[in-house]
């Protein structure tokens, strides 16, 4: 696993984020997530100044961590894939700021659903949903994740030779990256 691109900005305080519509005090479902998270989109002087691009790999910044809550600013350029994974116990949502990224979700009756999402667009998943996000278009994407409770491990998944779905845990703190492919699959 390659190093990762982390800028230094810190998390976001208290008071940045009193303005911010989430319930406190309990962990978060999917659709309270999009609702948070799309409001921390709708506030780019919390993280304009941490957006980076890297050609080679993603570049992440935890911006909030907390006992209930943990979110992250995540830049995307071509090529940047996470594979399939989970998001081991914790709900989540995502908002596109700039550029577009592709969500495929895991189907067993057929291939993978497919989305493109683009700039003021968002979406939620529970923790037992499989996907992949991964960057789409020509210009580079600056997207935002929240997760509740914290993210701390993943799953990410290889398909063997023989069809076998496999599960590889992981910690959070980890790049994901799509694992190797087998000859044959997807």
């Amino acid at each position: 696993m390659s190093a990762v691109a982390v800028t230094a900005g810190g998390l976001l305080s208290p008071e940045d984020l009193a303005p911010l519509r989430r319930p406190l005090g309990r962990d978060l479902d999917g659709p309270e997530l999009e609702v948070f998270v799309n409001d921390l989109a709708d506030r780019p002087e919390l993280w304009i100044e941490r957006v980076h691009h890297d050609p080679t790999q993603r570049s992440y910044e935890e911006l909030i961590s907390d006992e209930h809550v943990t979110a992250w600013l995540i830049c995307w350029m071509d090529d940047h894939d996470t594979g399939f994974h989970d998001h081991d116990r914790s709900s989540g949502a995502v908002a596109v700021v700039s550029g577009a990224i592709r969500e495929e979700r895991l189907r067993i009756d057929g291939p993978p659903s497919d989305r493109r999402l683009q700039a003021g667009q968002s979406f939620h998943f529970s923790s037992a949903d499989i996907h992949r996000v991964r960057h789409a278009g020509s210009d580079p994407a600056v997207t935002i994740h929240v997760y509740s409770p914290p993210l701390l491990n993943m799953g990410a998944y290889t398909i063997g030779q023989d069809g076998v779905l496999a599960r590889h845990s992981m910690p959070s703190s980890e790049e994901l990256r799509p694992l190797a492919e087998q000859p044959g699959r997807p």
